[in-house]
């Protein structure tokens, strides 16, 4: 009795299979477009790496961007080394005091032009 009113929806249910079974398939063939455009490691099916050809245009490449790394991380460890100088000068006492000292120097000029000081 169950069996006879699900058979008018086994056609459906065929369906539904069918359109995810090819969904997941398109899915992997572009996902592994996307691994192949971008220079990605390509993997088997249990896991394994599957290497691509070494061209000299790759090898050329990677020397290129590695040199090129070398040079980011050197600008950085530059950057950060002058923002710790800046640091200590912001947060010395002396630089304070100077500050507030010019401060002073040109508060007397402010008022005069307000008219404040005679």
């Amino acid at each position: 009795m169950v069996f006879e009113q699900l058979l008018p929806y086994i056609g459906w249910a065929i369906a539904a299979v069918a359109a995810v079974s090819i969904g997941c398939i398109l899915a992997t063939v572009h996902n592994t477009r996307l691994k192949i455009k971008h220079g990605y490691p390509l993997e088997g099916m249990w896991g394994q790496s599957l290497k691509p050809a070494v061209t000299t245009e790759a090898m050329e490449r990677v020397k290129l961007l590695t040199q090129e790394n070398a040079q980011l991380r050197a600008e950085v460890g530059s950057l950060h080394d002058r923002l710790a100088v800046i640091e200590r000068i912001v947060t010395d006492g002396g630089y304070r005091l100077g500050h507030e000292i010019e401060r002073l120097r040109d508060e007397p000029a402010r008022l005069e032009g307000k008219g404040k000081v005679q």
